[in-house]
């Protein structure tokens, strides 16, 4: 096995950390996946990746990457270019669609103008009509940084006076758009070559399914199976591949979605570079369809395969 592991893939570099606002996230993540793909028996090595990663990786050999590196830097294309430019092979999606899923602005607009549902949403800058926003949002909403994941810099706002501030602290993330609520259920469909994995429904007790909800807490529940019909968790798969696929997403990911109270899907976002940690739902999605985490990491590795 070990063997036939190193002839197939090579000397792979798991790259993790980086410089993004999810260092610590990735940090972990890349842990967990190196040890999974060392029990595989695969000749992997822990790269801390730094702005000479360029060096590192052609210095050092290295065949092949698992790229578990969220955020900036990592989930957004330049890493991918950089990996095009070296010749190396990658995990997960390219250039193109990893650059355009970390803008959540695009990835809506895009969903939009294809007819997929997702929820109303405006731009937000130093000259915005607060006003206005809540009268064609309602409230509550959401405020949202546009590129970064794990859901740092985002706010919940029951009152227009707490918008304005609320874009303040989330400009400290780059460009901001809120976002019109959705009251209902919260589910998070994994994508893994061209097949969705088993539906999780989430529960917490936090306002939304925040940083906190996702890393530290023990009291967020995690539901699969996610209680929907055999008919309701198959259109939601089905959804979920289209909003991937529709933004050239490859190799694996995850598709967040909102379910309201008359039963309609909201599309919110996708992770083309979804966490690895005890926490994360990769790993659990896939434990439900049988899919034990060193599998899960091998498989990831095959999308290096494209």
């Amino acid at each position: 096995m070990t063997q036939a592991a190193q002839q197939r893939f090579g000397k792979v570099a798991v790259m993790m950390g980086g410089w993004s606002a999810e260092r610590e996230v990735s940090l972990k993540s890349g842990e967990a996946v190196l040890s999974g793909l060392q029990a595989r028996g695969i000749d992997a090595q822990g790269v801390d990746v730094g702005r000479n990663i360029c060096q590192v990786l052609t210095e050092s050999k290295f065949e092949r990457v698992f790229n578990i590196l969220h955020g900036t830097g990592g989930e957004d294309g330049a890493i991918q270019g950089l990996m095009e430019i070296l010749n190396i092979p990658f995990t997960g999606s390219g250039v193109a669609a990893s650059a355009l899923t970390m803008d959540k602005l695009l990835t809506k607009r895009i969903w939009r103008s294809a007819g997929l549902p997702t929820p109303a949403f405006m731009r937000l800058t130093a000259e915005t009509d607060w006003p206005a926003v809540v009268s064609a949002l309602g409230l509550p909403l959401i405020v949202k940084p546009v590129s970064e994941g794990s859901s740092i810099g985002m706010y919940k706002i029951e009152q227009e006076a707490e918008l304005k501030p609320a874009w303040e602290k989330a400009s400290e993330y780059g460009a901001v758009f809120a976002e019109q609520w959705v009251a209902g259920e919260e589910y998070t469909v994994a994508i893994l070559k061209g097949e969705s994995l088993p539906i999780i429904r989430l529960e917490t007790p936090h306002q939304f399914y925040d940083y906190d909800a996702k890393y530290a807490a023990d009291d967020t529940q995690y539901f699969c199976p996610c209680g929907l019909s055999p008919e309701q968790e198959d259109s939601m798969q089905k959804l979920a591949l289209m909003a991937f696929n529709t933004l050239g997403a490859s190799g694996w990911g995850r598709v967040d979605i909102m379910r309201d109270a008359e039963g309609k899907d909201w599309l919110i976002e996708v992770n083309t570079v979804p966490g690895m940690t005890s926490h994360s739902l990769v790993p659990k999605a896939a434990k439900a369809a049988g899919i034990e985490f060193d599998e899960l990491v091998e498989r990831i590795l095959e999308t290096s395969f494209k």
